[in-house]
C-alpha cells in the first residue's frame, strides 16, 4: 500500500499534536516532515516523547517542503496561514486547512491558485463530526425557520470572537438566507451590542467563562416553538482527529478550494 506522505504544520500544537499521533496510528499515511519553530532540528518523536518517530522537525514551511509530500496541513496562525498553503500548493500538494479565521477573499485568491496548479484545498476549521452535523443540520433549518441566532462559548482567554467555528456557521447559513429580525438594530431601544454582532446575517455571540472549552449553539425559533442545535467538547483534542484523517484521505481529489468536511462526506 503507498502511504499518503503529510507536512504538518503546527505538528507540536494542541490540535497538531494529536493529529501526528493520530496520523502515525494510520497503516495508509506517514508524517514526513513537521514543522515547529520551537523544536525545530528535533526528531517528531523527540519532540512529542514518542519513540521510533523518526519525522524531521523544520523551522520553516520552505525548508519542510523539499520532502515532496502529497498533503500538506496547515494547523499553525491565521496570519501565516494563507502564505503556507499557497507555498505548499505551488510545490504541487494539496492542502488540508485546520486554522480558521481566513476570509473569503483569502479563500477566493487561494481557489483561484489551486485552480492554476491543479490541486485541492480543503477548508475545514473544525473537524469534530459533530460540528460538520451541526452545519449540515443548521443549513436544512434554515431554509424553513426565518430566525436564528449562534451563541459560542469558550474559555475566558481566547482571544478570537467570534470563533472561527461561529464565523464559518454564520457563512454556511447566509449562503442560505439572512435571519430575520423582528425589530431592526437601528431601532433598539438601549443597547445595540447587547444584540451580539451582525455576522453575514446572523446575530453572533461570544461568551468567554473559565469552565467552558468549545461550544456552540444554533438556536431557530418561530411562533410557540424553537430548535436547539448545540455541539460541546472536551478538553482534549482527540475529537478533531478522525475528521482530519477523512480530510487527509479525501483531498487529494479535489481542484480548487472546498469549505467544509461535509464536502466530502455522503448523506
Amino acid at each position: 500500500m503507498k502511504k499518503i506522505k503529510i507536512c504538518l504544520a503546527g505538528a507540536t500544537d494542541w490540535a497538531g499534536s494529536e493529529l501526528s499521533r493520530g496520523i502515525t496510528d494510520a497503516i495508509d499515511m506517514e508524517v514526513v516532515s513537521a514543522i515547529s519553530r520551537s523544536n525545530a532540528g528535533k526528531t517528531l518523536g523527540e519532540a512529542m516523547g514518542i519513540k521510533g518517530l523518526t519525522t524531521p522537525v523544520f523551522g520553516t514551511v520552505e525548508d519542510a517542503l523539499v520532502t515532496n509530500p502529497d498533503v500538506f496541513v496547515e494547523f499553525t496562525k491565521p496570519e501565516v496561514a494563507k502564505l503556507n498553503i499557497l507555498l505548499a500548493l505551488k510545490k504541487g500538494a494539496h492542502v488540508v486547512v485546520g486554522t480558521s479565521r481566513l476570509s473569503n477573499k483569502d479563500y477566493a485568491e487561494i481557489d483561484q491558485y489551486a485552480k492554476e496548479v491543479n490541486r485541492g484545498v480543503l477548508a475545514v476549521g473544525n473537524f469534530a463530526l459533530t460540528i460538520v452535523l451541526l452545519q449540515k443540520f443548521a443549513e436544512m433549518a434554515a431554509k424553513y425557520i426565518p430566525h436564528w441566532e449562534i451563541i459560542e462559548y469558550a474559555h475566558p482567554d481566547k482571544k478570537d470572537a467570534p470563533s472561527g467555528t461561529a464565523r464559518e456557521l454564520a457563512n454556511r447559513l447566509f449562503n442560505v438566507k439572512e435571519a430575520e429580525l423582528e425589530v431592526p438594530l437601528e431601532q433598539i431601544d438601549g443597547l445595540k451590542e447587547s444584540r451580539g454582532a451582525r455576522l453575514q446575517g446572523t446575530q453572533v455571540h461570544s461568551i468567554r467563562l473559565p469552565g467552558y472549552v468549545i461550544s456552540i449553539d444554533a438556536i431557530f425559533g418561530m411562533s410557540d416553538e424553537k430548535l436547539i442545535l448545540k455541539h460541546e467538547a472536551g478538553p482534549s483534542a482527540k475529537p478533531y482527529v478522525k475528521g482530519a484523517l477523512l480530510a487527509i484521505r479525501e483531498v487529494g481529489k479535489l481542484v480548487g478550494v472546498h469549505r467544509g468536511l461535509d464536502s466530502v462526506m455522503e448523506f
